[in-house]
Parts: C-alpha cells; sequence; structure tokens
C-alpha cells in the first residue's frame, strides 16, 4: 500500500493513521487495510460495506470499485462519506469523515496495471451490484472477456477509484471500564483543529 505523509502539523492526523496502520501490519494482521466505507442512496437511507484501502497521502485515502455499482452510483450522486478502520487486537479505530473524488485517469490506470489477471477480466465481467440469473451467468461473461482480451486488459471505463478527502477524523484507544481515549481532528482552512470528547 503506497503512502507519503509528511510530518508537520497540518498533516498531523494523516502521520498518526500511518503510525497505527504501520502498528496493525507489524502485528500480521489479515487484511489490516479493511474498512467500512456508509455512503448514501437518493432516498437518504446508508448503506455499508467492507473493502480494501489501496493508498493513502496527506490527499486522501483512496480505493477502487465499479461505478456502476450500488456504492459507485450513491458516491457520485452524493460524495459525503465516511469510512471506517477497526483494530480489534489494538483496541483502536479511526473514523473519517470526508467527501469522495473521483482520481484522475493516470492513477487509475496505473493500479488496474497492477491487479492480477483474474481481477482484471472480473472488473470486465462484472455486472457489479446488479441481479443476475445464477452463477453461470457470470462465468460465461468471464469466458467473453478472457477472449476478447486474450493478452493485456485494459481498464474499463466503468471502473476507477475515489480518493476521500478528509474533513474529520476521531481517533478512539480502547481504555479500562469503558473509559476510552477518543480524540478528534477537524479541518480548519490549512490545518487541523484536535480536541478530546468524552468516551
Amino acid at each position: 500500500m503506497s503512502h507519503t505523509p509528511t510530518d508537520s502539523p497540518a498533516k498531523a492526523p494523516f502521520v498518526l493513521f500511518e503510525k497505527i496502520m504501520k502498528e496493525a501490519e507489524a502485528l500480521g494482521i489479515d487484511d489490516p487495510n479493511a474498512m467500512i466505507l456508509s455512503s448514501v442512496g437518493d432516498d437518504g437511507r446508508p448503506s455499508s460495506r467492507v473493502l480494501l484501502l489501496k493508498s493513502y497521502d496527506h490527499r486522501g485515502f483512496v480505493f477502487y470499485t465499479n461505478f456502476n455499482s450500488r456504492k459507485g452510483r450513491e458516491i457520485l450522486a452524493h460524495p459525503d462519506v465516511s469510512i471506517n478502520f477497526y483494530w480489534r487486537e489494538l483496541g483502536k479505530q479511526i473514523r473519517i469523515e470526508g467527501r469522495a473524488e473521483p482520481v484522475a485517469d493516470e492513477e487509475a490506470d496505473a493500479y488496474f496495471a497492477t491487479r492480477d489477471h483474474g481481477s482484471q477480466v472480473g472488473a470486465w465481467a462484472s455486472q457489479q451490484s446488479r441481479p443476475m440469473s445464477g452463477r453461470t451467468e457470470l462465468l460465461a461473461a468471464v469466458a467473453k472477456v478472457k477472449l476478447r482480451f486474450p493478452g493485456k486488459v485494459p481498464r474499463p471505463p466503468h471502473w476507477s477509484g475515489f480518493r476521500v478527502v478528509p474533513t474529520a477524523f476521531e481517533f478512539w484507544i480502547k481504555g479500562t471500564f469503558r473509559l476510552h481515549n477518543r480524540t478528534v481532528f477537524a479541518k480548519e482552512d490549512d490545518g487541523w483543529r484536535s480536541y478530546k470528547i468524552f468516551p
């Protein structure tokens, strides 16, 4: 996972995020970059799912998806989202609120090229979140894509990434008797205001 936060007051929450992420990686936790992404539909109802963070830096947190999926359609229409990381082994949680922006085509192309061939094929074959008659329909679609692209598989036009640009962080550290340590960073101009909140 690529990341390049730098240690400065303006990037304090990103530096703290990186520190905790490295702690989780060092423990050998399965998928330490797993996060819950919550979005909102046109009806105002929220929906959440677990996916993987692919990169982060001082600009935000990047994940990739099919833009025609439920989450893709919801985010394109309503870009305010939240992401949540929880590592039980560490007793730590990070909540991030922000606005999701599509990444540049060049960035999406570069990441897509690093995916294994099967995942590249799947990005074309799957009409993500849409009803299907059965698994045979999916397997038939996979077969068609393999015939269409016998060699290099290009990135589908409907498949790309979002960068969640944060407006707020909350760092939660488990405490005894539920007296947890909670620190909030709120975006202010070019910096961050930090304060504690009751558990």
